[in-house]
This record gives C-alpha cells, structure tokens and sequence, in this order.
C-alpha cells in the first residue's frame, strides 16, 4: 500500500490522475469497433455510433449491439410483470426480508427529504417541487448482481413522485440468476424492467425504441461506455452525474480500531482495482497496525485479486500532523465517502464540506450505507463532491418559481424594470412594465 506522509505529499498522490476518463482509447476499443462497425475507433467515436444506431434503428440496433457486445441473445428487450413476482417469491425468504427491511428504511428517509412547495403572499413569489415524468436507473450487472442498486435508485424517485419508473440491466444469462435484481424491482414498485446493457441501453432510454419507452432523466453508475453514453445523451435527457470507481476515507486518530479501519478499506477494494481506499491518520502505531490487518485479511476474500490490486495501486496510508491536517486533506481529495474513526467524531462532521456521504464513528460503517442505512448510495466520486450531491428525491425534482404580484407590488417592481430595462436597451421590455404602471 503506498504511504505519505503530511498534506503536500499526500495531495501530491491522491489528486494525480484525478477524475473521471472518458478520453482514454485503450487498445481493445479499437479491436471492438473494427469487429463490430468494420473500422479502428477512438472510445468517443466508439459510444457515438453505438448511440446512432440505437437512434436510427430502434430495437434491431439493441438485438445487434447486445449480441456483438454483450454475447446477449436477446428474445425479448423487457420483462414481464409476472416475472418480476415471481423472481420476489423465488428468492431465498432472508434476502427478501432483508431487501424489505432496507427499503422501508430507504422509503422513510428520503420522505423526510422531500422538500416542501412554499409560497409568500405578501411578497408575490414561492417555488412548487416537481417530479419529472419518467425516468429509468441502469442496474451494473453481467459479472454480478446489485440488487441494491435498484432499491437506491428507483425508491428515491418514486417518493419523488416520478410516474414511471424503469430500471435497465445486462442479464446475459438466465433471468432466475438475476432473481435478486428483479425481486428489488419488484419491492420498488418499478414499471418496466429492461434486459439490456451498455451505451448502447442509454441510447435506448434516450432517444426511445419500439420496446424502450423514451424517459426524462436517467440515473445509476456503470462502466466507461455506460458514463460516457450519460455524457453525450444529456441535454436530450437529464442525468444524475458522471461516476468513477468508488472511494473511501477513513479519518482515525490514535483510539481507532485498527481492525475495523482495516476491514473498511478491504470493503472498498473489492469493489473494483481502481477503487480507492484510503486511510488518513494522525499516528503512525495506527498506520502500521492498519496495514498488517489489511494483509492479513485480503487472502481471505473471495475477490482477493480485485481487493489486492485496488490496495496496492489505489490505495494510500497518509500520516498527518493533526486532525486539522486530516480534514484538509479529506476534503481537498473530496471523497465519495468519509468514514470518522476518532475519539469525538461528531465534533469533526462541520468541517467535512467536500464528500458524497459522512459515517460518524466506527459503528457508522460504510458498508451500511451500501445495504440499507436510508440514504442512497449513489454517491458523487473523482472528486465531484466539490459540486455535486448523491442521488435523492431533489434529482428528480424540478424547482419551478411562481410569481403572484399584487397591483402595488407590480407597480414598484415596474419602475425599477424600466429603469435596468432601458439601460439594457431593451425598450420593448421597458414599455411593458410602464403600461401597466398606467393602467393602476
């Protein structure tokens, strides 16, 4: 695992190669083009044609590209209804209770999240919230299940208030392997389930095909192809954020549990080799002992490999002055997750300002926050923190302000509008405000 040692040197590592690559043409991008459009592109020309086809030529684009990509034969592009009741039923009575049990906690927080239409009749002015129409999440799926994820996502928008709710996801194989998935829809209450993967099922949520029903907003992580896809479809819809591999700090002092710091990391690192775990301490005992425990657990992992190789490529021990020191460097890196492991970790929640969600003390652990704490955990990563929020019932929600302006309200509000009016030249502007200050 690498080290540093105080903020300088430490920012020097976290922040090289900082950010999400959406510009990269690895080589297997160009074997993939030439096998599957007859030509070498670059990653960007790549997900574009991919996005083309499904725009030109509907569900036989999907039926192509999913065969040619995925190895998926598809027979039909979305599931049935009964499919989804039936995977809920077939599923082992404790996952069901446990997704249940994670949903309703999901459920209650972000009702207490929703914000409230408000309006100001003296002043004239208020602001209703209102949900998009329609939206779908893509689901990561192929190499493993993420039940999870579709609880994360489509429960959010449906408190929401959003109509129709869709999920996507690649189920190469048969659909009874990815009973999970489908069962979590089935508990979210979503509309339509998609057995589709990669840009190629963002084109489809995009533009629309014969089977894929156009939506507003598109939300959930995913490979490179399935973000740069989100990228170059926004503006046709909404999207929620650009996400990278995921990320995690863990801020102790000289009481943390080593242990604990230890299995945290791990947690993250299993994840993906380009997960970043990450530990920021202010004792070096603490370091070490961390370290230790990391190489005593990673063998005992059934993705030992992916664990190993994200702890030692991605992976950072800082060794800071003070807490302060700590902080700073937290929130300059801007994680997707901040995890406290302090003697008083409440005291150090006001000073995070830069991380996508905050776990205060060792029993907050982040691994909780994957599975059912109530947020979502759909999480800003590559350090987009610094502006953006993880998913919740405000991604689907528009801010639409209403102006109710009384006679006496209209008439002072007029004046100063045609007075900045004309300053702007905009006399049309201006006479619209003077003809109403006549008529009162």
């Amino acid at each position: 695992m690498r080290k540093a040692t105080g903020v300088e040197q430490s920012l020097d590592i976290l922040l090289k190669n900082r950010g999400i690559d959406l510009e990269g043409d690895p080589k297997y991008i160009s074997q993939f083009s030439e096998a599957i459009f007859g030509e070498k592109l670059s990653l960007l020309d790549y997900v574009k044609e991919i996005l083309a086809k499904v725009k030109t030529d509907g569900d036989k684009a999907i039926y192509d590209l999913s065969s040619k990509i995925d190895g998926q034969n598809l027979k039909q592009v979305f599931m049935e209804k009964k499919d989804l009741e039936n995977a809920y039923t077939h599923i082992p009575s404790n996952l069901r209770e446990a997704l249940e049990f994670s949903a309703n906690r999901i459920k209650n927080f972000h009702a207490r999240s929703m914000p409230t239409d408000w309006h100001d009749n003296l002043e004239g002015y208020g602001q209703r919230y209102v949900p998009v129409n329609s939206a779908a999440a893509y689901i990561p799926g192929g190499t493993a299940r993420y039940p999870s994820t579709v609880l994360m996502t489509a429960i959010p928008a449906r408190v929401a208030g959003v109509e129709e709710i869709a999920i996507t996801c690649p189920m190469p194989k048969s659909p009874l392997e990815y009973a999970s998935v489908l069962a979590a829809a089935y508990i979210s209450e979503v509309d339509q389930v998609y057995c589709v993967g990669g840009a190629q099922s963002i084109g489809a949520l995009a533009y629309g095909t014969e089977s894929v029903s156009k939506v507003d907003f598109i939300c959930g992580p995913g490979n490179v192809f399935v973000t740069l896809a989100k990228k170059l479809v926004y503006g046709e819809v909404g999207i929620d954020g650009l996400y990278g591999p995921t990320e995690t700090v863990v801020i102790a002092d000289e009481h943390a549990n080593p242990t604990l710091c230890a299995a945290d990391l791990i947690a993250q690192a299993e994840h993906d080799p380009l997960a970043r775990p990450v530990l920021i301490t202010t004792s070096p005992k603490i370091a070490a002992d961390v370290e230790a425990e990391i190489h005593l657990r990673l063998s005992r992992l059934d993705r030992s490999e992916i664990a190993t190789k994200s702890i030692e490529t991605q992976g950072l021990i800082s060794i800071v002055n003070n807490l302060g020191e700590a902080l700073e460097l937290s929130n300059s890196f801007a994680p997707e997750h901040v995890c406290i492991a302090t003697k008083d970790p409440e005291k150090l929640v006001p000073a995070i300002k830069n991380a996508g969600m905050i776990f205060v003390g060792e029993l907050s652990h982040e691994v909780l926050g994957d599975y059912g704490a109530g947020p979502s955990h759909v999480m800003p990563t590559a350090g987009t923190a610094r502006f953006n929020s993880g998913l919740g019932v405000q991604s689907f929600l528009k801010t639409m302000p209403v102006v109710t302006i009384d006679s006496e309200n209209s008439s002072k509000l007029g004046r100063v509008a045609s007075v900045i009016a004309r300053e702007e030249g905009l006399t049309g502007h201006a006479e619209a405000a003077e003809i109403r200050i006549e008529l009162n």
